[in-house]
């Protein structure tokens, strides 16, 4: 009933919310796209992106059709893959940062489990040190990371921005010490809540130390102080600070993959493409 091609077309708009981006994602013209989403469309009779000259978003109808759509996909590719003798095998040891694996990783993974039942995806999650160290000593063959911007040696996934976050309503006394929430453990997001707050000669001091990203999450629901997140992730009870508070700026972070040069090239891509939403992906230049 529907063409896995204008469900791969959909999927890229959903994903992009633009049909430029769809079409640059997944290497068509943009009248293209917008004729399989026209078909898809007929197909089922109904809405299912609502559009206008600056903005796309995905009707009720779309958001059931995207879910859809994912499974159609991953059961015609995993079918695809069974009768043409291309099924992946073996194992790949896959490391994800702790606050990114709490957004849309789960989906992901999901969907790439599916697609590739014969593969043993083993998940490790804690903070991108430890796994940088267990990369280094072939311990992984991919991690999901966060990086200063510009440093990573691996492949971008998008570059987000740093951001203080507090319950709403939060308030921050005059000349106190700012209330800091942190990982116990040395981090990107520790040291840059540090060195701004230092440039900017203001104090501060730790009141909850953490291990994992749902302690600082708890932390700052409790209201005990005040955090640094990527601007993406912030859950939808915390927000991000304003201005008015004074607090210094954060700047951006990167957020990427990089691969063990030793580790099997072609799991390690395949997981690397569903990540970033289908791009090609080539390696980078060592």
């Amino acid at each position: 009933m529907f063409d896995p091609v204008h469900l791969r077309t959909f999927l890229a708009v959903a994903q992009t919310l633009s049909f430029t981006g769809a079409a640059a994602q997944i290497g068509i013209s943009q009248p293209t796209v917008s004729q399989h989403v026209r078909r898809l469309e007929e197909s089922v009779g109904r809405q299912l992106l609502s559009r206008d000259t600056r903005t796309v978003t995905l009707t009720d109808n779309g958001q059931a059709m995207a879910g859809f759509a994912r499974t159609i996909l991953a059961a015609h590719d995993e079918a695809a893959s069974y009768f043409n003798g291309s099924a992946m095998q073996g194992r790949l040891r896959f490391g994800a940062a702790d606050d990114l694996a709490i957004a849309q990783l789960p989906r992901v993974l999901r969907d790439f489990r599916q697609l590739h039942p014969r593969l043993n995806l083993e998940l490790t999650v804690t903070q991108t040190a430890a796994l940088q160290r267990r990369l280094a000593a072939d311990q992984l063959d991919l991690i999901f990371i966060k990086e200063p911007p510009g440093e990573t040696e691996g492949w971008l996934v998008r570059r987000d921005r740093l951001v203080w976050i507090g319950v709403p309503g939060t308030q921050l006394a005059a000349g106190e010490p700012i209330p800091l929430i942190t990982y116990a453990t040395q981090s990107l997001s520790r040291a840059t809540a540090v060195r701004v707050l230092a440039d900017a000669g203001r104090s501060w001091r730790v009141t909850c130390k953490t291990r994992q990203v749902n302690g600082v999450l708890a932390a700052v629901r409790a209201g005990i102080g005040i955090a640094v997140f990527p601007s993406s992730l912030i859950p939808r009870d915390i927000e991000a600070l304003p201005a008015s508070l004074g607090l210094p700026e954060l700047g951006d972070i990167d957020i990427t993959l990089v691969a063990n040069p030793r580790a099997p090239r072609k799991p390690v891509e395949a997981l690397i493409e569903a990540i970033m939403g289908g791009s090609a992906v080539t390696r980078p230049s060592s």
